[in-house]
């Protein structure tokens, strides 16, 4: 047996599937194949964060309790960030010109095969 391609969606990615932007399409259909469990899905807990304080900031706290609670029902793991986790995001941070949040992307697509 193989193992089911990962996926490890950035806060991007969910607040485009949030907002039904051009790219929600792209996450749907990888929703839809983690409910048939023809994939995995992941995010960390740093960027559950990162979309949780976007959504409160631009539509409130009402609309950040549905948008956690969707999230919490979609076929998802929240990857938890251990202190090596952030001890490897901050090694990434300081050496690649990405944001600190999406080093925990990168932490999680090395640490299993993933596409991003």
């Amino acid at each position: 047996m193989h193992d089911l391609p990962a996926y490890v969606l950035d806060s991007f990615a969910f607040i485009a599937y949030l907002e039904d932007e051009p790219a929600a399409q792209r996450v749907q259909k990888i929703l839809r194949d983690a409910e048939d469990n023809k994939c995995k899905v992941y995010i960390s807990i740093i960027n559950l964060g990162e979309i949780l304080y976007s959504v409160e900031r631009n539509n409130g706290l009402a609309k950040t309790h549905e948008a956690l609670a969707l999230i919490q029902s979609l076929p998802i793991e929240i990857l938890p960030a251990d202190n090596q986790t952030v001890l490897a995001a901050a090694h990434i941070k300081a050496n690649h010109p990405i944001s600190y949040a999406d080093a925990f992307v990168v932490v999680a697509a090395q640490k299993s095969t993933v596409r991003l």
